[in-house]
């Protein structure tokens, strides 16, 4: 599944690609540019502009109702039923949208923390930004978010 989201869902779109969805996030103001791309791409529209809304016909939308980032996701997972898959949690980077590479831990040795080198096996880096990333205690606590959302979700 495909999302293009509006600038006032930054939050949504990150937790999104930690769900490893391919989630555009639109920061312009030009709406018929946002429509175009949509169609194009076969992107569903997340957004809580109503007029955007209002102009979406022929492309799929789904209207946030939340202003809470856990709500959101929340909607977008029942409205859609969507089911988490975790062989594809954390495959996407954060801030790019591409997806992860694994790479050779001893590539990366200079550029993490000490301690996470000596700590951790697995890395990933995003081919566009170089960042680097790694099973740390906030992707325990990220999983732990969407368990709790997940079981939500489920009822």
């Amino acid at each position: 599944m495909r999302f293009i989201l509006t600038p006032e869902l930054g939050r949504l779109t990150k937790w999104l690609r930690i769900l490893g969805f391919d989630a555009v996030y639109f920061s312009g103001t030009n709406l018929p540019s946002l429509l175009i791309q949509a169609l194009r791409d076969s992107r569903i529209i997340l957004t809580r502009n109503l007029r955007l809304i209002n102009k979406a016909k022929a492309a799929k939308f789904v209207q946030i109702k939340s202003d809470e980032v856990n709500q959101q996701l929340k909607q977008v997972l029942k409205d859609l039923k969507i089911k988490l898959d975790e062989d594809i949690m954390f495959s996407r980077c954060i801030i790019c949208n591409i997806e992860l590479n694994k790479i050779d831990k001893q590539k990366i040795k200079d550029r993490v923390p000490e301690y996470v080198f000596k700590t951790q096996d697995e890395f990933f880096t995003c081919s566009s930004c170089q960042r680097i990333y790694w099973s740390g205690t906030h992707w325990g606590n990220i999983t732990k978010t969407l368990e709790d959302i997940n079981k939500c979700v489920s009822v």
